[in-house]
């Protein structure tokens, strides 16, 4: 049996994890969603963490070849993480905002 690229190996586990990711997001009953987005948000936030190291890794080097390349990653991580964090929360506020009870007019 020939050996398989490990590219080719890792791009088809990614495609298979997006397979997967949406039809799990999509068969989440409306009542998890919070607590969803709650989970997104954490996960972001190590993404961010993870962003800004990938960022200062090259920059504390003498700035090799590839600095670039790890501050564009780096940098792009954390702006996508950050739209998604604050998109997480509005969409949670939203949500909770729902279940309030609606203020009456007073009769005077």
């Amino acid at each position: 049996m020939e050996h398989v690229d490990p590219t080719v190996f890792r791009l088809a586990i990614f495609v298979l994890s997006i397979f997967v990711g949406y039809y799990v997001v999509w068969s989440v009953t409306p009542a998890l969603h919070t607590p969803l987005m709650a989970v997104t948000n954490a996960i972001s936030s190590v993404i961010i963490v993870g962003g800004l190291i990938a960022a200062a890794a090259m920059s504390a080097q003498a700035g090799g070849p590839n600095a670039w390349i790890a501050k564009g990653a780096g940098v792009a991580a954390v702006t996508l993480a950050s739209v998604n964090i604050f998109g997480g929360f509005m969409v949670t506020r939203r949500m909770l905002a729902m279940y309030r009870k609606k203020e009456r007019p007073k009769a005077s």
